[in-house]
Order: C-alpha cells, then sequence, then structure tokens
C-alpha cells in the first residue's frame, strides 16, 4: 500500500509527512500553476519537505508525443528519479511507448474508464491513475471503474499498479482501498479528514479532563 499527497504546498507536505507514513507526492499541472512556482523550483522544495526520500510525480504539458517526451526529459533532469505524469490520450499512450525505452517510469493519468487504464498500463506505464470523483460527477462510478481497472491490470499488465486520484470524501478512500486498489494519492483536506473526527477528538478530550481531575497533571 503505497500513500500520497496530491499538492505543491510545501508547508502542508512537511506538516503531514510527520504524521502520515507517506511514499511521495503527486503533482499535476493545475496544482503547480495554483502556487505560481515553476517546476525547477517547487520540485526540489516538496522533495526537502518528505526529508530528501519519497517518490515524486510531475506531468509534461506538450501535446504531441515526441515533445512529451522532450518534457520528460527537462523534468527528469529536476528530479533525477521523478515519475513523470503522461495523459493517457492517443499522444500520450506513444509517449510511454517511446518512454519505455528510454526507461523512464511513467504514470497514465487522467483515466475515465479501466480499459484505458490498461491500455496505458500496457503502453508501459508502472502506474495508472483513475479519477474517482470525476468519474462519479460524470454520472459514473469512480470505484467500481478502480475495481474493473484492478482486476484487468491483474490479469494483463501485473507489474503495473493502481494509483487511485480524485477524491472528495475518506469513504471514496475507503472503497478505493476495499477494491484492492494499491495506492491512493490524497488532497490535503480529505488527507486531515482522515484523522480529524469530531468523535475521536471529543473522546480524547474526556480522557484529558477525566485524568486531569483525577491526578491534577496531563502526564503519566
Amino acid at each position: 500500500m503505497e500513500l500520497y499527497l496530491d499538492t505543491a504546498d510545501v508547508a502542508a507536505v512537511k506538516r503531514l509527512a510527520r504524521l502520515f507514513p507517506l511514499h511521495g507526492v503527486t503533482t499535476n499541472p493545475s496544482i503547480l500553476a495554483g502556487g505560481k512556482m515553476p517546476p525547477e523550483e517547487i520540485l526540489p522544495a516538496l522533495r526537502e519537505a518528505l526529508g530528501d526520500q519519497g517518490k515524486l510525480f510531475a506531468q509534461v504539458m506538450a501535446p504531441r508525443a515526441e515533445d512529451m517526451v522532450e518534457d520528460a526529459i527537462t523534468l527528469r533532469k529536476i528530479i533525477p528519479d521523478l515519475t513523470v505524469k503522461i495523459p493517457a490520450t492517443g499522444e500520450g499512450l506513444a509517449a510511454m511507448k517511446l518512454l519505455r525505452k528510454e526507461r523512464i517510469p511513467t504514470l497514465g493519468t487522467a483515466i475515465y474508464g479501466a480499459t484505458q487504464g490498461l491500455l496505458s498500463a500496457l503502453a508501459g506505464a508502472e502506474y495508472v491513475a483513475p479519477y474517482v470523483n470525476r468519474v462519479d460527477a460524470q454520472g459514473g462510478d469512480g470505484i467500481q471503474t478502480v475495481r474493473d481497472l484492478q482486476q484487468l491490470l491483474t490479469l494483463h499488465a501485473p507489474d503495473a499498479k493502481v494509483l487511485a486520484a480524485s477524491f472528495k470524501t475518506p469513504r471514496q478512500v475507503l472503497g478505493c482501498l476495499l477494491a484492492g486498489c494499491q495506492s491512493v494519492t490524497l488532497p490535503v483536506d480529505v488527507a486531515e479528514q482522515l484523522i480529524t473526527t469530531p468523535a475521536v477528538t471529543a473522546a480524547v478530550e474526556k480522557f484529558e479532563q477525566d485524568w486531569l481531575k483525577a491526578f491534577g497533571r496531563m502526564g503519566i
């Protein structure tokens, strides 16, 4: 099981890396644009926030396969072991095949269907990222898409992993994990919801109040 944060918020990564067993950080062009820091600045900062370890993911911007490869090479000059995100379009699939020959690891992104994810894996992607909440928003079933994709990879591309993305609720995350998903990437707000359940907070506060009343101190 691999747990990632989907963000370019360096402070949030530092804070949550202390709490969670993070495997790394994923980004996309919208996330990076929101932070208004170019890749050559933000990617090293994110790596440092992770304690100079863990995987980083960043996405190409070029529309044509050959230019996607050039983008990938540029990104790998910034972070040499970076996994390159490639949209699972026709040109993206061609780029994944080319990058596999160069032994550059890729993630097939913008996955809205299980077959699309399988094609990415067969083209050489080490990870495929179905968009759970976005599939739901279009009237589909994001968790079922993950379940179908996981089964397809098990049958036909066992070396590839599902890295589920696009979450709005912890319940969606749980559904993906129960479906056998091997990795998930969470926005900061969803990650924080996993550890800020009001009932848990109330229970801990009650323990503290009772202990303090009985012994006059907080420590053992």
